[in-house]
């Protein structure tokens, strides 16, 4: 038995002799995480309640740093410079590694090949509202609105490959319609001017609009998943309102760069999920309109095949509206 042990011990010893030295003392000190937008945003807030949680996972202390610039593309293509160690690591989101790959005809990466997937981080609901003085209603109505009002309709969005106009680019396509659509330095003036009164409609993230809808200076026709969303549980479902192709939330993923070390990348991995299953982020994460990924998707493997999947899914619908941004 003794020599057993003996035996076990050093093919482990050969086994971790093999690894990498980075590999084997990871974290050795703080991990740096890439957020690609400012700070404040859905993003940004999402990412700063996880990165508390996995810094107690790692022992060591997670750093954000923001990136922004050229919708989300120009932190992404700062972790592709950084050493794959996994001391450097991100926050994606379907702008960044999904519609980049048709908004974008000279994007430096690629969403998937040129990182290492750790995990789906969260998805979020995209609600479709609209001022307070439009005259639709329900969902069915504003439909109807929109067929009947193409030419003068206006569509506020964060900017050309935002959620917010990604998001809006689906529901015309769904729809058949190619309203005006009028473009801000980001969602907050967007807001403003739909309180305001000044455009008529906006599909962004349950976690940005949610505050303005309880208030109640703007309507909100549907909620475009398949359940209600436990910020606003009275907001119907697209399937519920009667348009059911209307299905799209948008979501955030944690990468590393290419070539991290698989060890390194299982122990952001289980960080992660360990912050994912933290009471605490879970209440902090629902209360603004978030939903915790699932257990599949949560796995570098299973975010890699979801990534791939949300790239299929977004470049017709992007490429067939025509619309392609600079970086």
């Amino acid at each position: 038995m003794h020599k057993r042990h003996l035996l076990v011990a050093a093919a482990a010893a050969l086994v971790a002799g093999t690894l990498p030295a980075a590999a084997q003392t990871f974290p050795s000190r703080p991990v740096t995480m890439i957020i690609p937008f400012a700070a404040g945003g859905p993003t940004d807030v999402v990412a700063r309640i996880v990165a508390e949680s996995m810094s107690k996972a790692l022992g060591q202390a997670i750093v954000i740093e923001n990136v922004a610039g050229a919708g989300g593309t120009t932190g992404s293509t700062r972790l592709t410079t950084a050493q794959p160690d996994g001391h450097t690591i991100m926050i994606g989101h379907t702008g960044t590694h999904a519609a980049s790959v048709a908004l974008y005809p000279n994007l430096r990466y690629h969403p998937v090949n040129d990182f290492s997937p750790i995990g789906l981080v969260n998805t979020n609901a995209i609600l479709l509202t609209a001022k307070k003085t439009l005259p639709p209603n329900t969902l069915a109505e504003f439909v109807a609105w929109l067929k009947a009002n193409e030419r003068t309709a206006n569509n506020a969005h964060a900017g050309i490959g935002s959620v917010s106009h990604t998001t809006c680019l689906l529901l015309h396509a769904i729809i058949g319609v190619k309203p005006q659509s009028v473009p801000y330095r980001g969602t907050g003036p967007a807001m403003n001017d739909l309180v305001a009164g000044q455009v008529d409609y906006l599909c962004d993230q349950v976690v940005n609009v949610a505050p303005q809808v309880r208030a109640g200076t703007i309507k909100a026709f549907a909620v475009a998943q398949q359940t209600r969303n436990a910020a606003l549980p009275d907001v119907p479902t697209t399937a519920e309102a009667g348009l059911p192709a209307y299905q799209v939330v948008v979501w955030n993923a944690m990468l590393a760069p290419k070539g991290t070390p698989e060890p390194v990348i299982a122990k952001l991995n289980e960080a992660l999920r360990t912050a994912l299953a933290d009471p605490n982020v879970k209440a902090r994460l629902t209360e603004l309109g978030a939903d915790l990924p699932e257990a599949s998707l949560a796995t570098p493997a299973g975010l890699r095949a979801f990534l791939e999947a949300e790239i299929a899914k977004w470049t017709p619908v992007i490429r067939a509206a025509g619309v392609t941004a600079s970086n």
